[in-house]
């Protein structure tokens, strides 16, 4: 028979926003990602940017310092070709200077438009002093070739001076390229790294937490199986542990209140005693519920004792429980409450609509079962021979089972006593009533 009636209260305690544990790994880990993430675009973004001046690079500089040399090339051949035409005056040599003009003009057109630079126009215009000088050369070979020298020259030098900017244009580029490729590193393995000390950070951050609240939860239940049954683990809420730690502090508590009720039980039926009852009715007195209190107790059953010994009167005592209890729970509900007062006195705390038909129960299968407890003779005689609490001999009738019913209403009763009391009368009026019954207020009513 268990000992607790009435339900265990599980109700949750107010939730809140919170950060769970599961939230903590996803925030450090979604940090770590975005980190990494970060990383992954930087180091992209530095190798597109990368590849993009090795492209330009390439396809431009190179390129446009390669026709500055064949530019160079075309001008030592054009001055060679018009030297050997003043000296042998072979028209072969200016068919060849020309040719190597209409290749200057088309390589320093091409360079043009590749580029936009201010030095190109200057070349431009020297290359043009030159080539007037060298129609006037072509044209009279008597004539001075020396502004023809001096105009070469000139051009000769726009060409060097170009490739000397481009180059340093060139290694500026570069120089910037390295420096990108080296902050692009830098930056990469920083964030990566970041990310990999926030993502070590959470987890030896979360497993030093749970760690630490296992242990304080181990010394706890140690604690508590002990019957230190107020020690708190100290544990913040706010996640899972905190929430477990929560609900072990309320089991605690509970196993405190079960502990008190299994100390005030009765070791014989293993209902609860006067405590749980007080307290039962007491809950009940603060609420709006209406509900009954039944006192049931055994008439007769001193005489029982004396004539049939304290271990027979222990065993009905025991059935008298199993009977109530049995019966109470089978028809009065779940929030039906049995105890044990004490002696073969009980008490049921049940909904006013479900007392009649529990009393009958109990009141009927007692008078079922009760004859087997006595001997064939005094079934026989329906009565048993012994002395009353005042010393006198006198016939005893086979005992039954009486109950004072009272249905509550809020604000009649002030407490458990007062409840106690106008049971005590009821029951004082019952019991002098013949066989097993049972009596609402002040109206008997038999089975």
């Amino acid at each position: 028979m268990d000992a607790a009636n009435s339900p265990i209260d599980t109700t949750n305690s107010r939730r809140y926003t919170r950060l769970t544990i599961v939230r903590k790994i996803i925030v450090g880990y979604s940090a770590m990602a975005l980190f990494s993430i970060a990383a992954l675009a930087f180091s992209i973004n530095g190798l597109v940017s990368l590849h993009r001046t090795a492209k330009e690079i390439a396809r431009t500089d190179l390129v446009f310092i390669s026709n500055l040399q064949r530019l160079r090339e075309s001008l030592v051949a054009q001055e060679r070709y018009a030297g050997k035409y003043l000296i042998l005056g072979s028209d072969e040599f200016r068919d060849f200077f020309n040719s190597r003009t209409q290749e200057f003009r088309n390589i320093l057109q091409l360079m043009q438009r590749e580029k936009s630079i201010p030095e190109l126009p200057i070349l431009s215009e020297h290359y043009s002093k030159y080539l007037s000088a060298s129609k006037e050369v072509f044209s009279n070979r008597a004539i001075d070739s020396k502004p023809m020298q001096t105009a070469g020259m000139q051009t000769l030098a726009s060409i060097d001076a170009i490739s000397v900017n481009e180059q340093k244009r060139l290694n500026a580029k570069l120089e910037d390229a390295d420096r990108r490729e080296e902050s692009t590193l830098n930056l990469t393995l920083i964030l990566s790294f970041t990310g990999f000390l926030l993502a070590t950070a959470v987890a030896v951050f979360i497993t030093y937490s749970i760690s630490s609240a296992i242990r304080k939860l181990k010394t706890a239940t140690h604690r508590i199986a002990e019957g230190e049954f107020d020690y708190d683990p100290n544990i913040p809420g706010g996640d899972e542990i905190g929430d477990l730690a929560r609900d072990f502090t309320h089991m605690a508590e509970r196993l405190k209140e079960l502990e008190k009720m299994s100390l005030d039980a009765s070791p014989l039926t293993r209902l609860p005693g006067n405590i749980a009852i007080e307290r039962a009715l007491n809950k009940l007195l603060t609420s709006d519920e209406q509900f009954a209190v039944c006192y049931a107790d055994l008439d007769n059953f001193k005489a029982y004792n004396d004539r049939y010994g304290y271990i027979k009167g222990s065993e009905l005592i025991k059935l008298t429980g199993e009977i109530i209890y049995e019966e109470a729970a089978r028809h009065g509900g779940i929030d039906t409450f049995v105890g044990h007062v004490g002696g073969d006195d009980f008490v049921l705390i049940l909904a006013t609509e479900n007392f009649a038909q529990v009393c009958d129960a109990i009141t009927a299968r007692f008078d079922r079962e009760i004859v087997a407890h006595y001997s064939a003779e005094d079934i026989a005689r329906g009565a048993i021979e012994g002395k009353d609490r005042y010393g006198v001999q006198r016939s005893f009738p086979i005992m039954s089972i009486s109950i004072a019913v009272l249905v509550c209403q809020q604000g009649e009763y002030d407490s458990a006593v007062d409840i106690a009391k106008a049971a005590a009368q009821i029951k004082d009026h019952v019991k002098v009533q013949p066989g097993s019954n049972y009596f609402v207020n002040r109206r008997r009513i038999n089975r």
